[in-house]
């Protein structure tokens, strides 16, 4: 028996040991228009077998031509529609993705909120503004509710409020919060609907065995 830590070690471990013996095989022929069909008949073999729709193909065969070339280590000599993959390109690294970092100073309201608090504070129209913070101050609520499940003080948010923007906002006195209930209430807890189910099936069986020994 052979292990796969005793064979030759895969240039593209993706495409199994087949697929580069089948490389390794067209290095062998001599003939150069001999060796170009059997390079045709891998690329051909890679696209059936991968289930590439009709419109993709000829991407699809230009991606399979530069990998039987990398796995032959630019050695396999065939006439070739697409032109050769660059090696330098291939060893360049991939540029490093920044990762934006944002600090949001309270992370149960998200940075949904603040850019609504920064909305209101740009906002030059009165009416405007009060009604984005009234908006904003209710969502801050229910943001708050899903962090801590219990309840919230109204005072607790406008004070939030007024430190997320820094003291440039504030609800008008009418102003009428959203009430806990009213937002907890829509989330109804999935075990007491289990709960009916097990407790009709309870039932159901009990009737069962009162009939049965009738």
């Amino acid at each position: 028996m052979q292990y796969n830590t005793t064979r030759e070690k895969l240039t593209k471990p993706e495409y199994g040991r087949h697929i580069q013996k089948m490389v390794q095989h067209a290095m062998t022929i001599s003939s150069k228009e001999e060796r170009t069909k059997c390079a045709k008949a891998i690329v051909s073999f890679l696209v059936q077998s991968n289930n590439v729709p009709q419109k993709n193909i000829e991407e699809a065969e230009k991606k399979y031509w530069n990998q039987i070339h990398i796995i032959s280590d630019f050695k396999l000599d065939v006439d070739c529609k697409y032109p050769l993959p660059e090696m330098e390109k291939l060893a360049e690294k991939p540029k490093k993705l920044s990762y934006p970092i944002r600090n949001i100073q309270f992370s149960f309201y998200g940075l949904s909120i603040e850019k609504m608090i920064k909305k209101a504070v740009e906002t030059t129209d009165e009416k405007e503004k009060q009604s984005i913070v009234c908006m904003t101050a209710n969502h801050m609520k229910k943001a708050y509710l899903s962090f801590n499940k219990d309840s919230v003080d109204n005072k607790t948010i406008l004070s939030h409020l007024k430190i997320l923007s820094k003291g440039q906002l504030s609800v008008p006195e009418d102003f009428d919060f959203i009430e806990s209930k009213s937002v907890n209430k829509n989330k109804k807890p999935i075990y007491k609907k289990k709960f009916k189910k097990r407790k009709w099936i309870l039932l159901k069986s009990m009737v069962e065995q009162v009939w049965v020994a009738l």
